[in-house]
């Protein structure tokens, strides 16, 4: 669509006030239909004679603003009048908010100062075939509205009492209409009500609500009030050790909320921001509050949930839940670290290693498409480069692995969803993040010598302390091994895409990059000259040394030096249980999984998690914050187990040869502590399910559901010899190990044979 319409913003600054922007019209004649369409730089709130303008809340989402715009089309047929009113309030969003929260950001106070404004057009079709555009010019006024202030980090502070009583001219303004895009991503809506769970007082005195769950989103209270009646109310995600308000974990984000009552019974939340928070501390309320007054309103992307696991472990199925809430809170718009603090950025690293999980979960694709598009749109001026966080927000430097996001979260996107048309649109993206780091390293591995995250977050640095965030990983040797992976996905997309010239060059390039790692880092009997686990799970991952027996022996030897414990960062935790279970060490992917000591994921669950946890530590076992520099209760990485938890502990496993989940591979493994596992994926090609259960140490029964039109392979843990006979006839004959079942419903049960008594885990 191409607007006639004007952008236009107030005429004078407003300070942190909101402005609203008005304008009337009568339609006279009868209408056939009406729409509204309407794009922001920030935040928008519209109302056409009184009620609410569609669902979307925080629109039109985040973008890189500079490049890309998303506008709204909304059917207002309904709503209009024959005197009517549209209204469209504007708060800063993520357009001038001071984005990101780091302070040496190149362009922050550049990007606070730049004028917001609105662009939009109602386009009206009457009965009698004439049609009529109002759209944003000179003709429309603004005023102040009774939101004092609003911005994403800060919160909002509304006067209810406020009128709106001086109307003034709007100023008209250049801003390009060439980055206008119709809605791309899922929009942001108001989806779960959480109701409050008790108010307290803390030991502090301070009254605290509780709400059970972290969400993201707002607070909706009602309350009786007098006119003028003041209510502040800070947000927090944990409780101290002495179970006091704490929210210094949020760096320099106020994260508050301040609201004059008018007279009466009233009910309000805010409209232009969100939040990240469990607990409310009420620094000013007006009486004793009650549970009943509060209601979390959870805001998210509206995608549709596609996956769900369910054991017999409640400790188990309450990390499933957090890693779903974690991936919900997350996925506002943008993939972003976390939902609180001055940072909540698109961070590339994070969002890479979640996204299997994530497409697991939830049908991710309009998504993640989204935001691959704008990462296409800052590389497009950065050479190629992909920024750390995307949209970029004036970030211009990249890392390994962070960086690669480029070129895995298209591959997967692809995998499972079985469409090309996402390599077509992002293969540009995805060559030119390789030549950017080809041009980098040079002929002297210069890429190696920049700086990198590495296995960020990892437990194994000789250096230890609360605020410790670097691995010991070489964080060379991931630089290079992850220049040498994206390199050849980049040639497996172009060998899908029939770009047989670069798919050459691309294989050729992977290839010497894979052989520069070795002959680096691996011995002449093939030993990974780096000792830590993450290194010895990307040698195995990627078949990086010549002698793979001897690799399991080296993790097996650091696993017990570690009393069985995992030490795995950003980079390794990802990959661990997999690379495990693929090597015939899933006993040891089992017991990680179900540890509940330090570090683990049931260890955060032990003291009383909802969502995933940034840091391993990040709480002590007595409840104290382990520090507060980079401290988040809710960041979704370390929920990558569920990928595996899917692929091998319920045994729903997308295989790479058959794109888009036309075949999946039943292959489930036991576990005694569980008893049984049951999972369902609406996949792209239909919905799988599987559940098996122990009756006894030495029965199974399992089932497995087969959509039309679709194929799977089972492969069954541990059939006893006597039983095979008895298992094809209920599943037909068996090739190598493995059924091929057609599309239907499978139950079968049979005696197991090789338990492993010692720990309790069923093996194949």
């Amino acid at each position: 669509m191409e607007f006639q319409a004007k952008w236009i913003r107030t005429s004078e600054e407003t300070g942190g006030v909101c402005p609203v922007f008005r304008k009337g019209w009568k339609t006279e004649r009868k209408v056939e239909r009406a729409t509204l369409y309407l794009t922001a730089l920030g935040v928008y709130e519209a109302h056409l004679n009184g009620k609410r303008v569609g669902k979307y809340v925080l629109a039109p989402g985040w973008t890189a603003y500079d490049k890309r715009l998303q506008y709204q089309e909304y059917d207002i047929t309904d709503l209009l009048r024959e005197e009517n009113e549209l209204t469209v309030t504007l708060g800063k969003g993520w357009f001038r908010s001071p984005m990101p929260g780091w302070e040496d950001a190149p362009d922050k106070l550049q990007r606070m100062d730049r004028p917001g404004g609105i662009l939009g057009e109602v386009h009206i079709v009457y009965m009698d075939g004439s049609e009529e555009v109002i759209g944003t010019d000179q003709s429309w006024t603004w005023g102040e509205s009774g939101i004092r202030f609003s911005e994403i980090y800060d919160g909002e502070f509304c006067d209810d009492t406020f009128v709106t009583k001086e109307w003034n001219t709007v100023k008209e303004f250049a801003w390009s209409k060439e980055i206008l895009i119709p809605q791309e991503g899922e929009e942001i809506r108001e989806q779960e009500v959480v109701t409050a769970k008790s108010v307290f007082r803390t030991p502090a005195g301070e009254m605290v609500v509780d709400f059970g769950q972290e969400i993201t989103g707002y607070v909706e209270f009602t309350v009786d009030a007098h006119a003028g009646d003041r209510i502040h109310i800070l947000h927090g995600e944990v409780l101290d050790a002495e179970r006091n308000f704490y929210n210094a974990n949020y760096r320099s984000a106020k994260a508050e909320i301040t609201y004059i009552c008018s007279e009466g019974t009233q009910t309000w939340h805010p409209a232009l921001t969100f939040f990240g928070f469990r607990y409310l501390l009420l620094d000013e309320f007006p009486g004793e509050a009650t549970p009943e007054q509060f209601r979390g309103i959870a805001v998210y992307s509206d995608i549709r949930r596609t996956g769900e696991i369910q054991t017999s472990d409640p400790a188990l199925n309450q990390l499933i839940s957090n890693i779903f809430w974690g991936q919900r809170d997350n996925f506002l718009d943008v993939p972003t670290d976390c939902p609180q603090r001055d940072e909540r950025m698109g961070w590339t690293g994070d969002a890479q290693v979640f996204s299997p999980t994530a497409m697991y979960l939830e049908d991710t694709y309009a998504f993640y498409a989204k935001y691959l598009y704008d990462m296409a749109k800052e590389q497009s001026v950065l050479g190629g480069k992909v920024p750390y966080v995307v949209p970029s927000c004036g970030v211009e430097d990249a890392a390994c692995v962070w960086g690669d996001a480029a070129c895995i979260i298209p591959w997967n996107l692809y995998l499972f969803y079985g469409d090309k048309s996402i390599l077509e649109d992002q293969f540009v993206s995805m060559k030119s993040w390789v030549d950017y780091i080809t041009k980098v390293d040079g002929d002297n591995h210069g890429w190696r010598y920049i700086f990198h995250f590495g296995d960020w977050l990892a437990l194994d640095n000789p250096v230890q302390g609360a605020e410790q965030v670097m691995g010991a990983t070489d964080e060379e040797f991931i630089a290079n091994l992850y220049y040498a992976i994206s390199a050849g996905i980049v040639a497996k997309a172009a060998g899908v895409l029939g770009y047989r010239e670069e798919q050459e060059k691309y294989q050729k390039l992977s290839e010497e990059q894979f052989a520069v790692v070795q002959e680096e880092y691996y011995s002449a009997t093939g030993r990974c000259c780096i000792k830590t686990q993450t290194a010895l799970l990307l040698t195995l991952k990627y078949h990086l040394s010549k002698n793979e027996e001897l690799t399991k022996r080296q993790l097996l030897k650091l696993f017990e030096q570690s009393n069985h414990k995992l030490k795995t960062g950003f980079v390794g935790t990802p990959l661990l249980n997999n690379v495990l279970t693929d090597n015939g060490m899933n006993d040891l992917a089992y017991e990680l999984l179900l540890n509940e000591e330090f570090p683990g994921w049931l260890y955060e669950v032990k003291l009383g998690a909802t969502t995933v946890w940034e840091r391993w530590n990040s709480l002590l076992t007595d409840g104290t914050i382990s520090g507060i520099s980079m401290n988040s209760m809710n960041h979704y990485a370390y929920g990558s187990i569920q990928e595996w938890m899917f692929r091998h502990v319920a045994g729903i496993n997308t295989m790479e040869s058959h794109p888009g989940a036309r075949t999946v591979q039943f292959a489930p493994t036991l576990n005694w502590d569980l008893r049984y596992a049951e999972a369902k994926y609406d996949s792209a090609s239909g919905m799988y399910s599987i559940r098996w259960e122990l009756s006894d140490k030495e029965h199974v029964t399992i089932t497995m559901d087969v959509p039309f039109d679709c194929t799977a392979e089972a492969v069954l843990p541990m059939v006893a010899k006597s039983e095979k006979e008895a298992v094809a006839e209920v599943l037909g004959s068996e090739e190598n190990g493995r059924y091929l079942l057609e599309p239907g419903h499978y139950e079968v049960s049979y005696q197991l044979s090789g338990w492993k008594e010692k720990t309790a885990v069923c093996v194949e």
